[in-house]
């Protein structure tokens, strides 16, 4: 039989004719389905651009608040992120903020139709926060990705004026580190009076040190700096570098060594990635290390307190590994405690002593208590003070004026009540 009749036969069979049909329209919607699919996977990979933002990142929360106050306004779908906002008396103020939730949103940037989703994985958690895993994808129809760039700059320009004014202080958790506490107000640097011509030799080195990174860089030698700052208790060492991190506009991360479970590969790592356009500050370093002779004398004290190394701390400071650009305050009430392997030029190359209170201090301490005063009283307080011939330190001088902070009158009369208040 001709095939033309065996075509015209299967043709004129209604089973077989609406099979075929069936089958076309079948594979007609596949196809279509399938062109529909590629004509959406190349609209996105040629006319869409995605951002995704990951909670590991620094500019995640500052891209949140961002969303916040300049985009995302007008959703209905909220989270709230409870802060405390401390005030310039001190006062700290409960802050709620509603941030976008969980989900998909939607707004206008610059002419530009932005859409948001944030999603949260419930079995991944981020380890240094202890938090699920969190993602904010931004997608735009376009091609321009400066878009993006403007956002996240204008986040940053946001935090970074929240905290104006104010020092961010740092600490190590686990692996990263995480803001300690409230941002605090920053300290005038001249309000803290240290011996004539101290803090204007370590203000001085260190701004230089800032300004002339390609000094360094043409004689090859290592972009950082280390400060050592030694002297009895309460003589202002540590607020000495708080007020000079406020004057530098830059935060204070604050280094414990003696901490147990801290490693050398931990500490490292630490100073590593210490935020940027931040003070390393390692107070009583003597409280983790004395010297050879001592940890020899006393062996078995220093074991089992943690698991860093003396060595291990020296290769931190200045080994092959360690960090570039780095400004590094120590403090130590016992200089002679410390191993002079710790102390060398390159790991501290600037070392100052902050002692108890000399006739200078003394007088600018009371000036800048009792501003009203002539110098003539503050000279004659500071010779009476020198006069008992007993150490007092800025931090017992302090506390005394402000026993009598509204009569400097008393604060002459009961001068021996300095030593007795301690």
């Amino acid at each position: 039989m001709p095939i033309s009749e065996i075509i015209s036969g299967l043709s004129d069979n209604p089973y077989f004719g609406a099979g075929f049909g069936l089958f076309g329209l079948g594979a007609g919607a596949a196809l279509l389905r399938r062109a529909a699919q590629g004509a959406s996977l190349l609209f996105r990979r040629h006319y869409m651009i995605t951002l995704e933002v990951p909670c590991k990142d620094k500019s995640y929360q500052w891209l949140l608040q961002w969303i916040t106050h300049k985009g995302a306004r007008k959703t209905q779908h909220l989270s709230v992120e409870t802060s405390f906002e401390q005030k310039e008396s001190g006062h700290v103020k409960t802050k709620y903020d509603f941030i976008p939730s969980i989900g998909q949103h939607l707004f206008r940037y610059k002419g530009t139709w932005i859409g948001v989703e944030r999603t949260r994985e419930q079995q991944t958690l981020d380890l240094s926060m202890g938090v699920p895993w969190e993602t904010v994808t931004l997608t735009m129809i376009g091609r321009n990705r400066n878009i993006f760039f403007g956002i996240l700059e204008e986040a940053r320009q946001m935090a970074l004026q929240e905290h104006e004014g104010k020092i961010i202080m740092y600490t190590a958790m686990g692996a990263d580190w995480r803001q300690f506490g409230h941002p605090r107000r920053k300290r005038p640097i001249r309000s803290v009076v240290l011996d004539e011509g101290v803090a204007e030799r370590i203000e001085k080195d260190v701004k230089e040190f800032i300004n002339n990174p390609g000094w360094y860089i043409d004689r090859g030698i290592p972009y950082r700096r280390g400060y050592l700052l030694h002297g009895p208790p309460g003589c202002g060492k540590s607020s000495y570098i708080s007020a000079l991190a406020g004057e530098l506009e830059m935060a204070v991360c604050v280094m414990n060594l003696s901490e147990r479970g801290l490693s050398d590969d931990r500490l490292a790592h630490l100073l590593a990635v210490a935020p940027v356009q931040s003070i390393l500050l390692l107070e009583d370093v003597d409280a983790a290390f004395g010297s050879r002779e001592e940890r020899e004398q006393t062996k078995a004290a220093y074991e089992g307190l943690n698991r860093i190394t003396f060595s291990g701390l020296l290769n931190c400071l200045d080994g092959v590994a360690s960090a570039e650009a780095r400004i590094l305050f120590m403090t130590t009430n016992y200089l002679e405690r410390l191993d002079p392997a710790l102390i060398r030029p390159g790991r501290v190359d600037v070392k100052e002593y902050v002692g108890y209170c000399s006739e200078t201090q003394v007088q600018k301490m009371f000036l800048n208590f009792y501003p009203g005063e002539k110098m003539d009283t503050a000279c004659k307080f500071a010779q009476e003070v020198a006069a008992k011939c007993k150490p007092v330190s800025p931090a017992m001088l302090q506390g005394y004026f402000m026993f009598y902070k509204n009569s400097p009158i008393d604060v002459i009369a009961n001068i021996e009540k300095i030593w007795t208040m301690v």
